[in-house]
């Protein structure tokens, strides 16, 4: 198969015209000219008895295409001792086809469009694949995980009905295998220097009131720094897009890198505009106080990432968001070297008028897509095994995630420790090998999801303290479905991008105090004109249809 990084003519006339048109690979997903359900003559190489818990072996050698993103973290090398141990313990060989990480999404579609994509689809997030259901050109995976029996187990033990209720589409068929997780893991949150709120006599704060508070205090006492500046600005349409993420959550709101136009209200039982909540609105005047009141860098909704992190460095802010690997490896490393007794804590997100609660829907990953022209091999059976067994098997995950043991790890228990010279996200900055580098384990296309043992085996002490907090907290109600038809999935997208792009520049105008709060109805009527209403309307009719032919 060709390098993905090399697109022919031919891929992009047919990906610039795919969205919409339903006659690429034939007339529905899992079309292969006869009965799709009838998997008599797909069992080549397939076990024939396989279950939970079992370790897949083919019955005979076989190769599978894999759409593969490649983390210029870790770049792909064709020696590593991931692709040869899949080979030995399962009898597959994996063809990746590499796409660079930044151009992983177009490419991606560009491959589908052109019916050019690989069997296996991995590293999509919801809701990526619904532009490619109405063509068929990928696989209403829901009608075959009867194939799965690691992944039925795991839905069933971890009562993930309703997270795959909300991935379902018209039909009442999801097309994505997500990765799963037994708890919910969160990611980011704020992070303070401790050494200068001890000096101070202040408190690491748990609440936003007190974040305000102790804000203040560092302000009185460094009236010429922004106490706080931040990051992940400019990897995103949203700016800020890890503060208003775990921000949005202490007021019940979907921002940020989470931001959707559409949330449900689950007080009125229907769908609304995420961006002229109350909660929404509340959160944006939260920050605008911080802005008016110079205690929040306003370059920090613009910034690049290094440019917030050599303020906290040169110790012009002492706040920044992070998550637990930027805090030990980035800031905590870099603050010791630079500043003498420097500390740095991530708190557990503060908490606001939701309460202690987490989104709902965070027990799903980003997930597999299948193509549908893997339904026309006579490997089908194999292939859907193998899947299950190296992305959601225990032993498989583990895998994934460890290597072999005895070669890059030990185990003792829940506990797991790397063979001497082998470090893990910077674990050990002298190691000559890296797991993920040298190995090719822990990478992001095949490591996700899992028991809460397995997801927290690596978690540094910090990130276990927080974790653990964060794991106390309530999950709000997961979202109902509301698939929409494929015509109303068109008219919805062209709806959806401004009222989004509208939200967002508004967002940050309300902010930084280039347009007044005082003007936030006429916004809401901006909005309005801009289809906000019909938009709405178009996901609670969907909901209502859904609801009454599922049950």
């Amino acid at each position: 198969m060709k390098n993905a990084g090399q697109l022919s003519r031919r891929q992009i006339l047919a990906a610039a015209g795919f969205i919409g048109l339903a006659t690429l690979t034939g007339c529905g997903s899992g079309d292969d000219g006869g009965d799709s359900k009838d998997l008599s003559k797909k069992q080549n190489g397939a076990m024939k008895e396989y279950r939970t818990g079992q370790q897949f072996k083919a019955a005979k050698p076989l190769s599978f295409s894999l759409l593969h993103n490649n983390n210029p973290v870790y770049p792909t090398k064709s020696g590593w001792l991931f692709w040869q141990e899949v080979t030995k313990r399962t009898g597959i060989t994996l063809k990746p086809v590499d796409v660079p990480l930044a151009d992983y999404e177009k490419k991606r579609s560009v491959l589908i469009g052109a019916g050019d994509a690989p069997f296996l689809i991995p590293k999509t997030y919801h809701p990526s694949e619904v532009a490619f259901v109405s063509s068929g050109a990928i696989l209403a995976v829901s009608d075959y995980v009867h194939l799965m029996p690691n992944f039925q187990d795991k839905v069933r033990r971890w009562k993930l009905e309703p997270e795959l209720d909300s991935i379902r589409q018209s039909d009442g068929k999801y097309y994505l295998l997500p990765g799963l997780h037994e708890k919910a893991k969160s990611g980011y949150s704020l992070s303070l220097r401790t050494d200068v709120l001890d000096k101070h006599g202040l408190a690491l704060p748990t609440s936003w009131d007190e974040v305000y508070d102790v804000l203040k205090a560092l302000k009185a006492e460094y009236p010429d720094t922004y106490p706080w500046t931040d990051r992940w600005s400019t990897n995103t349409p949203f700016p800020c897009g890890a503060l208003f993420s775990y921000l949005g959550q202490a007021y019940g709101v979907k921002a940020g890198w989470t931001y959707d136009n559409i949330s449900f209200d689950s007080k009125a039982q229907k769908f609304v505009f995420t961006a002229t909540q109350d909660g929404y609105r509340q959160m944006i005047e939260y920050l605008r106080k911080l802005v008016a009141e110079k205690l929040l860098d306003p370059e920090s909704f613009t910034q690049q990432d290094d440019q917030a992190v050599q303020k906290l460095l040169a110790e012009k802010s002492y706040v920044i968001s992070a998550n637990p690997q930027e805090l030990v490896q980035n800031y905590r490393y870099n603050l010791r070297k630079q500043i003498k007794g420097a500390k740095i804590e991530m708190v557990p997100v503060p908490l606001g008028p939701a309460g202690p609660v987490v989104l709902g829907g965070a027990r799903l990953e980003n997930g597999i897509m299948i193509s549908s022209k893997a339904l026309k091999s006579d490997t089908f059976v194999a292939m859907m095994q193998f899947v299950d067994w190296l992305w959601y098997s225990d032993e498989g995950q583990k895998f994934c995630k460890w290597g072999v043991p005895g070669v890059t790890y030990t185990e003792s228990g829940d506990t797991y420790e790397l063979k001497p010279g082998i470090s893990l996200m910077g674990s050990d900055p002298d190691a000559p090998k890296d797991l993920q580098k040298d190995y090719g384990f822990f990478n992001g296309v095949f490591t996700y999801g899992g028991s809460w043992a397995l997801v927290s085996s690596n978690f540094s002490p910090d990130e276990k303290k927080f974790q653990d907090a964060m794991t106390q907290r309530e999950q709000l109600p997961i979202d109902p479905a509301h698939p929409l038809q494929s015509m109303e999935q068109e008219q919805a997208t062209l709806w959806d991008t401004p009222l989004k792009d509208h939200a967002i520049q508004n967002t940050l105008k309300f902010v930084l105090g280039k347009r007044p709060l005082s003007e936030w109805d006429d916004y809401v009527a901006e909005s309005k004109a801009k289809n906000m209403d019909q938009l709405v309307d178009l996901h609670n009719k969907a909901k209502e249809r859904f609801e009454k032919e599922n049950g």
